[in-house]
């Protein structure tokens, strides 16, 4: 054999140099990117945790605040209890709406500064509806509270789903929740006692006033994003992502489920207080307030049930979760004053685990175009507390309070046989960054 041929049959063909050459350098991108999450336990972990947190907090405050003062807006303005729940279900229509936008836009120009101009015009905008001197004006406010809001809505879960180790988006993802928890918790707390006692023009300032200290903390402390990869906007792509989310076998079903969920959590919130302050009960304005305080155990259920999730897989969690909502529901249809606090307390524990697992199921589902599953997710997750919010007040009217629980109850029925279907699915196979986590 010639020294020619020994020299081309020992030397790699140009094609095969470059194969090698791509492999190892997306292999090299794979383990940086493993190396460029942030892990558990580390500062940067903390500071995204603690930003998330005063995030959803100032989100969920401005967002249902107004909640337990529905029955004060029906008085001072004159209007049924359905009527009056357009004050929470505009906010939350237009938030919907806002993210089919705001999450595609986060992935042409970045996350940070979509969720901080979010919060900044979400605070100013409160302050505003409380000087509004007509309830259109009010209304006309609160949409634009919705709408800023949905920047934060959108682009927190799919920066945490970006950032944060897949072995620990459950637990990440569980406390952002936690800080909705508190955020809708304290939101109900602060305003409803308050308008026991101040106005409920001053009650929304005050929650306006907390926002705009939130979103100062949001801005100083939330690292910048490591793993954002630009997408410029485009109709076409933007379309494509859409319809390949829709066409996925799991995701449609999933926003269906935050749906039903968020449809239930609201109407039975939106309704209660009417309930408890009429006959045979009397309660006073703060005291329906003080029960916001039962958000307490969804900020444990929804770290706790995240977690979990992660080790069992959210298959096998999240059924189970529905029906503690149900169980839930059913004490509350009950007479007795301790049994129906403890029939809100079971159900929002299982509303926040519930919600901590689809969540977090749309992040490790979803594998391209992240930002435009948790907006379809999140679009039918508010376009429920909407639909669902308003239609239980025709519900209350004619029916009273059994008739708003079995509007529920069909609601969380549908969610359970939804998460029955997904339990079914196939697992996907994942990339290399997420072979140690659970199966989803």
């Amino acid at each position: 054999m010639s020294q020619s041929a020994l020299r081309a049959s020992s030397e790699p063909e140009p094609a095969i140099q470059q194969a090698a050459h791509e492999a190892n350098q997306a292999l090299g991108e794979a383990l940086a990117s493993v190396e460029s999450y942030i892990e558990k336990g580390t500062p940067a972990f903390m500071r995204t945790s603690l930003a998330l947190f005063a995030g959803g907090f100032a989100t969920f405050a401005l967002l249902y605040c107004v909640q337990p003062m529905m029955p004060v807006l029906s008085k001072h303005f004159a209007l049924s209890a359905a009527q009056s729940s357009l004050v929470l279900s505009i906010a939350t229509i237009m938030m919907a709406l806002g993210l089919l936008v705001t999450g595609p836009i986060s992935d042409a120009i970045g996350r940070k500064s979509i969720m901080v101009a979010s919060l900044f015009c979400a605070a100013l905008f409160t302050l505003a509806s409380a000087v509004m001197p007509t309830w259109h004006g009010v209304l006309l406010m609160r949409a634009l509270v919705g709408l800023s809001l949905s920047g934060l809505a959108a682009v927190g879960m799919t920066y945490l789903s970006e950032e944060v180790h897949p072995q620990h988006i459950g637990l990440s993802m569980g406390l952002y929740i936690s800080g909705n928890a508190i955020g809708g918790m304290s939101g109900r707390l602060i305003s409803g006692v308050l308008v026991d006692f101040i106005s409920w023009h001053a009650a929304i300032a005050v929650l306006g006033g907390l926002a705009l200290v939130a979103a100062l903390v949001f801005w100083r402390i939330l690292p910048e994003s490591r793993n954002f990869r630009p997408t410029p906007l485009n109709l076409k792509q933007l379309a494509d992502g859409f319809g390949s989310h829709l066409r996925d076998a799991g995701l449609p079903w999933l926003f269906l489920e935050g749906f039903l969920l968020m449809g239930a959590f609201v109407t039975l919130f939106n309704y209660i207080g009417y309930r408890l302050l009429a006959d045979p009960y009397h309660l006073s304005q703060a005291l329906v307030g003080v029960l916001s305080l039962v958000y307490l155990v969804g900020i444990y259920s929804s770290a706790w049930v995240g977690s979990l999730a992660d080790r069992l897989g959210r298959r096998k969690v999240l059924w189970a979760v529905i029906l503690l909502m149900l169980g839930g529901l059913l004490l509350t249809l009950l007479a007795p004053l301790p049994l129906i606090v403890a029939g809100m307390l079971l159900f929002t524990f299982g509303f926040f685990a519930a919600h901590s697992v689809a969540s977090s199921w749309i992040g490790r589902r979803a594998l391209k175009a992240k930002g435009q599953a948790s907006s379809l997710y999140l679009f039918s997750y508010y376009l429920g507390s909407s639909v669902a919010g308003t239609t239980g007040g025709v519900f209350w009217h004619h029916f009273g309070w059994q008739g708003v629980g079995l509007f529920i109850a069909a609601l969380l029925v549908g969610a359970l046989l939804v998460s029955l279907h997904l339990a079914r699915l196939a697992v996907l196979p994942r990339s290399i960054p997420a072979l140690n986590s659970a199966h989803t």
